[in-house]
């Protein structure tokens, strides 16, 4: 059954309209030896052994833990992604807004969990849309106010709501404080015939504490407390309801207490991180050696598969290389890191060292990197690194993946020798 609102939203809309944000020569892609050939610099590329392994790896840890895995697709919001993760056994993909979601369901995602809540009559008219196009679909709840608002709205559409209470923390972002709020919210639920309580979510990333391991078991055991309670009176209406938690960084420690809890009798654990799919080289590879400290038995762990690459496009002084790439590339919540070099069409295979390079500070299209010093250099680049030269393509690695995909309307997908084998489409 075709969606009943054919036309997609207004960001989709201008997306569509849009230019590629690089000219890609096809022939380049199929015949051309040379590094990213056809493609116009910067450009964010997605490595292609580093995602089918990353792909594996957490389906495997979900598997193996008793989880169904439902990736946050708001980090990427790229649909050739989405697919390969249900592909590769995940549940569901998780999404934050209406919009997302009406995005994903129209690149052919059919189980949506919305890890937020639903607020406003235009966002509730597109989940309408949705549930009337065959969505199974799940929201998430905190107040007996919003219970109320989409009660009236989804009562009156003639459609039935799947909502999960959210458990939040004092301090912290939304859901109930305690679980007294929990169990009263489950019972305006209940009274409700156009909602359906679904199960329980919560998001552990903003519990905090002297030891921040012990905090999120902690309150991983407080979401396990709280959905039996709603399942022993009886609050609970769904078949097989849902307990759900888990970013990028605890996921290890929310699906050891689901685990341990036994969660997997009466309902369906849900895993929720979304920035394994291509990792990183700042926040949640610090992250993952936690995972990989904490659990030691659990093997190599993610690698990093996005990658930004750009030129050198100035030398203007000793010391000092100026690349084409800025914060309207590249996420900056860390400054990027230079990882390799390479001559503009040589060969992939051989990179140049970028040993001692560092990236100072970006502007909104340049990077500002300080080259160590070197013993000799060529005429005409006193100082500058010898053989760094106008041109050389330069690999970087970001942090937080979230926020360099949202810069990109198209991204490369490389295989081992960076030719590019497909585009990726964002849809932001």
């Amino acid at each position: 059954m075709p969606m009943p609102s054919a036309r997609p939203d207004a960001s989709v809309a201008r997306h569509s309209a849009m230019p590629a944000a690089w000219p890609l020569d096809k022939g380049a892609i199929e015949t051309g030896p040379e590094l990213l050939a056809g493609v116009g610099l910067p450009a964010a590329v997605i490595h292609q052994a580093p995602l089918a392994h990353n792909l594996a790896w957490m389906q495997r840890f979900a598997d193996d833990h008793g989880a169904r895995l439902a990736p946050h697709g708001k980090t990427t919001m790229t649909p050739a992604l989405f697919h390969r993760q249900l592909d590769a056994g995940a549940w569901g993909i998780t999404l934050a807004t209406a919009a997302q979601c009406r995005a994903a369901f129209a690149a052919g995602v059919p189980r949506l969990l919305m890890a937020n809540q639903l607020v406003g009559e235009a966002n509730m008219a597109i989940v309408a849309a949705l549930l009337e196009a065959g969505a199974e679909f799940y929201c998430v709840v905190d107040s007996a106010a919003n219970v109320a608002q989409l009660s009236r709205y989804f009562g009156a559409r003639g459609l039935r709501l799947r909502v999960l209470i959210e458990l939040g923390v004092p301090g912290g972002r939304c859901g109930c404080r305690d679980q007294d709020e929990v169990l009263a919210l489950g019972e305006l639920i209940e009274a409700e015939p156009a909602l359906v309580l679904a199960g329980l979510e919560g998001y552990e990333g903003v519990v905090f504490g002297e030891d921040p391991a012990r905090a999120v078991r902690g309150y991983a055991w407080h979401l396990v407390e709280a959905a039996q309670t709603l399942d022993h009176d009886g609050l609970i209406e769904a078949e097989a309801p849902l307990i759900t938690a888990s970013g990028s960084a605890w996921y290890d420690l929310i699906a050891e207490v689901f685990r341990e809890a036994h969660l997997g009798e009466h309902f369906v654990p849900v895993l929720r991180p979304g920035c394994y799919v291509v990792h990183d080289h700042g926040i949640y590879r610090e992250a993952q050696r936690g995972v990989l400290g904490r659990r030691p038995e659990l093997e190599q762990g993610l690698r990093p598969a996005l990658e930004v690459y750009a030129q050198v496009i100035s030398l203007p002084e000793p010391g000092r290389a100026i690349l084409g790439v800025g914060k309207r590339d590249i996420g900056h919540d860390q400054l990027p890191e230079p990882l390799r070099r390479h001559r503009e069409g040589g060969d992939p295979r051989h990179s140049l060292s970028v040993a001692g390079w560092r990236v100072t500070k970006l502007m909104d299209q340049h990077a500002f990197v300080e080259l160590p010093p070197m013993p000799a250099a060529e005429p005409g680049l006193p100082g500058n690194g010898g053989e760094v030269r106008v041109g050389d393509i330069v690999a970087l690695g970001t942090s937080h993946p979230c926020l360099t995909f949202d810069k990109w309307r198209r991204l490369c997908l490389v295989d081992d020798d960076l030719r590019v084998v497909e585009e990726m489409a964002t849809y932001f």
